[in-house]
């Protein structure tokens, strides 16, 4: 299905490198060890890369003007060396990918590292493993421990202000990246990340905004085309567990990002009429009763495995009659480079197994192992083995710990 969108990729592709300006899209160390070695053909572009990447340095400017995702208008250094990534989780993974290293990164917070530990991140890029973590008070960001850093810029959460504010008075350098400016829309949110790093990093560009997003909207396109003709009674009814445990079920109501992703397979949220957002949206067994989903996804902003419901071992909850435990249509979300329920690099290949999750029938000549491999081949430059891409799409519980 899927055939001429990876052609039209790789079309793009060609075109971005025979203009010569790919210069930060070469494969990654932990790739690399991983395959054996490279082709001559990927050395001699690796070479081009690397004069035109100190032809784009010896150009670039001392410092960018940007507008960030909180509307400050702030100047950056270009390039920067050091960076800090503080209360956006998913940025550090952004970061590392788009700048094939994670070398940069001087701090992030243990969420985003036990996601990288756990995940294919770590994998890809071993460094990231040496990344300070220690710049939490608790659940505040110890300002002092980021600002002993020294880093060029700090990455945070652009709805944060009390952290700008912080950061700022101690004299560093804060950017404003936002999950949720652009109402939860995974796809969207991951382009305009992409749209200003591309500003900030002048010498690292390199054409990959405009690939990511034709990549990403003929992807929805695909899967528009077949589901956008099913009736309000074919619409599946998917309940998202973002957390769950013996304690708590939180879900995602109309405004969290389980809304969007229902509503980009043509799906129903089951918790549609909650309209608290994420920490708030706390529902209760009770409310599955009533609800009855056709399909449950679980995050893995939890440790629970679908075995938990079809085994009851959560508690005291009972969900044996809940039809999507019945019919076993539980499915655990993969885990990518980062937990892939918010926006970040495996968007696109998510929205794919998410509509296959969903719709077998109409999906089943998708091939989500094939399709991964090519995503991250052409549009990153990485060669992933099939251990890890069977490791994304059967993630264990480990990365579910937020600490």
């Amino acid at each position: 299905m899927f055939k001429k969108m990876r052609h039209g990729v790789s079309a793009a592709l060609a075109v971005i490198l025979g203009a010569g300006i790919l210069a930060g899209c070469g494969n990654s160390a932990g790739s690399t060890s991983s395959t054996g070695g490279t082709s001559a053909a990927s050395q001699t572009n690796a070479s081009a890369s690397a004069s035109v990447t100190a032809a784009q340095t010896a150009e670039s400017p001392a410092t960018v003007t940007i507008t960030d995702h909180a509307g400050r208008t702030v100047s950056v250094p270009a390039d920067p060396k050091s960076v800090v990534v503080t209360s956006v989780l998913p940025f550090a993974s952004v970061l590392t990918v788009y700048l094939d290293s994670a070398s940069s990164i001087k701090a992030m917070e243990p969420a985003s590292m036990n996601a990288a530990r756990n995940g294919i991140l770590s994998e890809l890029y071993p460094e990231i493993l040496d990344v300070d973590t220690d710049i939490m008070n608790g659940d505040d960001l110890n300002i002092e421990a980021v600002a002993a850093l020294n880093p060029d810029v700090v990455f945070y959460n652009a709805g944060n202000t009390k952290e700008a504010e912080s950061l700022e008075n101690a004299g560093l350098t804060a950017v404003g990246i936002s999950p949720t400016k652009w109402n939860y829309d995974c796809i969207k949110t991951y382009e305009e990340w992409i749209s200003l790093l591309n500003e900030i990093y002048p010498s690292r560009s390199a054409g990959r905004e405009d690939l990511v997003e034709a990549y990403s909207k003929e992807m929805e396109e695909k899967i528009q085309a077949k589901t956008d003709a099913l009736s309000d009674d074919e619409k599946q009814k998917v309940l998202f567990l973002f957390q769950y445990d013996d304690n708590t079920m939180v879900t995602s109501g109309s405004s969290f990002f389980g809304q969007w992703w229902c509503d980009a397979v043509g799906a129903r949220n089951a918790a549609e009429s909650v309209s608290a957002d994420n920490s708030n949206a706390t529902i209760t067994m009770e409310q599955v009763y009533e609800w009855n989903p056709d399909v449950i996804i679980i995050t893995n902003f939890t440790k629970t495995q679908p075995e938990d419901l079809y085994d009851n071992a959560i508690g005291s909850d009972d969900w044996s009659s809940v039809k999507a435990v019945a019919d076993h249509r539980v499915y655990k979300m993969p885990l990518g480079t980062y937990r892939t329920y918010t926006p970040g690099v495996d968007t696109p290949l998510t929205l794919e197994w998410l509509a296959q999750a969903v719709y077998p029938e109409l999906f089943s000549d998708v091939d989500v192992v094939a399709d991964v491999k090519d995503y991250y081949s052409e549009l990153y430059g990485i060669t992933l083995t099939d251990e890890q891409v069977q490791a994304m799409y059967n993630p264990n519980s480990a990365a579910g710990t937020l600490n």
